[in-house]
């Protein structure tokens, strides 16, 4: 096969430079934020805006990722990618250098460079075993590259020329502010007669008292005229430095330029990912359909929430779900501050994940591809508008709803919750039947428990408490029947505000 991304395994430009709509409501920017940190060079952030649509492009990330979880396999590509930060670094001195041959001696590194880890990378992949499509073709690209005249002759020119710099040999004659330049007829070294006079008065382990100059990227102004005066002596060899750097300014291959950046994508989530596998939390390679709507996975939790956890080393409370035919609907209900809505942020956020081809939270994952995520989160009133928040949400859900697709994942959290108890449910009923009508997955986080048994599409979940005491929660959701009143009785009886203790109260 003819090896073009390792990303995308038929040619796909990647052009989406817009958050997506969603990303707020899911912590997905958060997410985002933390994992691209210290690589903003590659512009990664496009490359998570752009889920795939298609389950072979999906399986093509899975093995690539698979392959890079090897650590023969990953550590070389991670030298791959040092390097060419590296040949970066140089490249950017010769913008920031003024003198011409100091410019030019920088770009000659940064070539060299470019060659060595472009040849060293094939030669470590041509010896191993992979599994994925994409890092057998890119192999097969680097074994060709490597072994074209295109390159075998730019890494001939680059060696002769270094060495041919390094060979030059010249004097500097000083005396008084005057400094003459010639060619070495062999001088002796005064640095090694002085070295060699003092060497006698050598002591072991005493102070270093030599002062250190600091080494600057910079040549100043009187170095670049020793310079200049040299490249006079060997002007054959400055001219072919200068014709070098001519000939040779597009010397990156593209497709090489490509996969150093897109092979960032990979690295920055197996970085992500590492502590919190570390913490034991499980990550597991879903498997995903464009078909079958039935989702299973264990131990899940909100990625955003448990980074930040790990990082304070408080635990993280995972959860299960699942949905079978004819189930489309996540109704979860419960007491406040028990998870709900981190619940339906890990919803979403898993089918994401899954459809940017990564590996999910949880374990023995099963999920769905969807077309487009939606989510309809409170927001705070906007003037701008002239609609109240009641009107505002009943707007949004209107503009989801005409749309979304039957292959649409919806989240739905604490909606309606500015009207009263019977508006919140007539809407919600009616906004549940054209969310089965449309056939769309959906969790709808809800302070109305009629809504989770309007039928054979929805399912309850609830957000648990501890059983002796109500007002602890749990962080767990699961599924069982929507009895939620009980917990506001319970709560209420601990604090002393049950109708009982209040009348006694009142009445003293």
């Amino acid at each position: 096969m003819t090896f073009q991304s390792i990303l995308f395994e038929r040619d796909d430009e990647v052009d989406a430079r817009r958050e997506p709509a969603f990303f707020g409501d899911l912590h997905l920017d958060q997410i985002l934020v933390s994992l691209v940190a210290g690589r903003e060079e590659y512009e990664l952030a496009p490359f998570f805006y752009r889920p795939l649509r298609e389950i072979d492009a999906v399986g093509y990330r899975h093995q690539v990722l698979r392959d890079l979880e090897r650590e023969v396999v990953c550590e070389p590509v991670r030298e791959f990618a040092r390097g060419m930060r590296l040949m970066r670094e140089h490249l950017a001195l010769t913008k920031k250098l003024h003198y011409g041959h100091q410019k030019q001696r920088w770009f000659l590194e940064a070539v060299g460079v470019y060659c060595d880890v472009v040849r060293a990378l094939a030669a470590q992949l041509a010896l191993l075993e992979l599994g994925s499509r994409g890092f057998v073709a890119l192999r097969e690209y680097l074994t060709s590259y490597t072994d074209s005249d295109e390159l075998t002759s730019l890494v001939s020119e680059t060696r002769e020329l270094k060495d041919e710099l390094a060979g030059i040999r010249y004097a500097i004659h000083m005396k008084g502010n005057r400094v003459r330049v010639s060619g070495y007829e062999g001088e002796l070294d005064m640095s090694e007669a002085v070295e060699e006079t003092f060497a006698k008065f050598k002591q072991g382990g005493v102070k270093d008292y030599r002062l250190r100059f600091r080494e600057y990227a910079e040549m100043n102004h009187v170095e670049a005229q020793i310079l200049d005066l040299v490249a006079r002596l060997n002007p054959e060899t400055f001219s072919r430095l200068s014709a070098y750097c001519s000939d040779h300014d597009r010397y990156l291959d593209d497709t090489i330029g490509r996969f150093d950046r897109e092979v960032q994508f990979y690295l920055a989530y197996l970085d992500y990912t590492e502590p919190l596998k570390s913490h034991g939390l499980a990550f597991s390679y879903p498997r995903v359909s464009a078909r079958s709507k039935e989702l299973n996975v264990d131990a899940t939790f909100d990625l955003a929430l448990a980074t930040k956890l790990v990082r304070e080393s408080a635990p993280v409370v995972c959860n299960d779900f699942y949905l079978a035919d004819p189930e489309r609907i996540l109704v979860v209900s419960g007491p406040n501050n028990g998870g709900k809505t981190t619940f339906a942020r890990t919803f979403g956020q898993l089918h994401y994940l899954a459809s940017l081809g990564l590996p999910v939270p949880g374990r023995d994952s099963r999920l769905f591809l969807p077309d487009q995520i939606f989510t309809h989160f409170e927001r705070e009133e906007e003037i701008e508008t002239l609609r109240g928040k009641f009107e505002d949400e009943l707007f949004r859900i209107g503009e989801i709803l005409r749309h979304a697709t039957g292959d649409s994942v919806l989240i739905m959290n604490e909606s309606f919750g500015s009207t009263t108890l019977r508006d919140a449910l007539l809407v919600g009923t009616k906004v549940i039947e054209q969310i089965v009508d449309l056939d769309v997955l959906c969790v709808f986080v809800t302070f109305v428990d009629e809504l989770a048994s309007l039928g054979e599409s929805t399912v309850s979940m609830m957000s648990t408490v501890v059983a002796d005491d109500p007002a602890v929660r749990t962080f767990k959701v699961v599924r069982k029947p929507a009895d939620g009143l009980a917990y506001a009785t319970a709560i209420a009886e601990k604090y002393g505000l049950g109708y009982d203790s209040l009348r006694r109260r009142i009445a003293r």
